[in-house]
């Protein structure tokens, strides 16, 4: 059953929005956060080109319009979702990040009430973390990790919405 929080609604990821999400394009410095193409995902069995990881963690953000907003990972771990997510990068800079986001953390703790729900941020994304901020998350920790262009620093955040 969809969830609906505020403007959004999130639904199972299915084929054809894991293979536009493929084409999305990101001005740099965002242009890491692309995906590889639609094609090569699904060969490759990674993420959500992986029909068992997209049914059991991915889904997409709906907006009002019933149109593709973005996506959301929810990733198990022992007592914490961690969360992946992307917004469609034309919606990005417009000031809706935090509904989004928080819409998305809302469904995570619908799914896991017990759970801690987190993120990881890349340090320089400033525009993500104010997103972040203005959704509940606080920062808790920072510290480096391996990327595919090497070692990077990191801040975790975790939802603590105030009530």
């Amino acid at each position: 059953m969809p969830a609906s929080i505020s403007n959004y609604r999130i639904v199972p990821m299915d084929e054809h929005q894991a293979a536009e999400i493929c084409e999305w394009r990101y001005d740099p410095p965002y242009n890491i956060y692309g995906w590889l193409p639609w094609e090569q995902m699904k060969a490759l069995e990674v993420e959500f080109g992986s029909p068992t990881l997209r049914q059991e963690q991915y889904v997409a953000v709906l907006d009002a319009k019933n149109e593709l907003a973005g996506f959301a990972q929810y990733f198990p771990m022992v007592g914490v979702t961690r969360l992946g997510l992307g917004m469609r990068p034309e919606r990005c800079g417009h000031g809706t990040g935090s509904d989004f986001v928080r819409a998305i953390a809302e469904e995570a703790r619908r799914r896991h009430p017990q759970n801690e729900i987190d993120l990881e941020v890349l340090t320089w994304n400033q525009r993500a973390i104010r997103a972040y901020k203005a959704a509940g998350f606080g920062l808790t920790d920072t510290y480096e990790r391996q990327t595919p262009d090497g070692r990077k620093p990191f801040h975790c955040m975790v939802y603590r919405p105030e009530h």
